[in-house]
């Protein structure tokens, strides 16, 4: 990533399929975003949840300070709809920080430490990179769990979101 348009573009691409996703699982029928299933995170919430802590938790280390997440699995909302909105919420937040990106902040350097206590290091650039590839991955793990409702998931692929929104200037 070169160029805070892409940075600008990845924002909004995550904050729409965030929402593609959420609005999929809000249509399905009552009591199957909660059901526990055969996942890593035991349902689709808590699922959505694990994306929502680890937004909070590079939004905290953009910003330079602590996050006080316990886990990676800490379940901050347990039912969709608070999740949801703070989901918008914590989405709008990355667009319009996204938005006031220049081209040298992609270089800027921010130290963090992990949850295990590892500290790292990563140019902001890899940071965005990183939170759209960790979303995209887990709304799979969300997407496949659709199949044992059984319903079809919604498709939140980038080529879609292109297609329909272009790209930011």
């Amino acid at each position: 990533m070169t160029s805070t348009r892409t940075a600008r573009m990845l924002t909004r691409y995550n904050a729409w399929a965030n929402r593609t996703i959420f609005d999929g699982v809000a249509a399905l029928p009552p009591g199957e975003a909660t059901k526990e299933r055969p996942s890593l995170f035991k349902s689709m919430v808590r699922t959505l949840n694990h994306l929502y802590v680890v937004d909070l938790i590079w939004q905290a280390h953009l910003e330079g300070r602590p996050h006080n997440i316990p886990a990676l699995n800490h379940v901050v909302h347990p039912e969709l709809e608070p999740l949801y909105r703070a989901q918008r919420e914590i989405d709008q937040w990355y667009v319009e920080w996204s938005d006031k990106l220049a081209d040298a902040d992609l270089d800027r350097r921010v130290g963090f430490a992990l949850l295990s206590g590892n500290k790292g290091e990563m140019a902001v650039r890899d940071i965005v990179f990183h939170l759209v590839n960790h979303t995209s991955y887990h709304r799979g793990f969300v997407a496949d769990l659709f199949y044992q409702v059984p319903a079809v998931p919604p498709l939140t692929d980038l080529p879609i979101f292109l297609r329909e929104h272009g790209e930011p200037r």
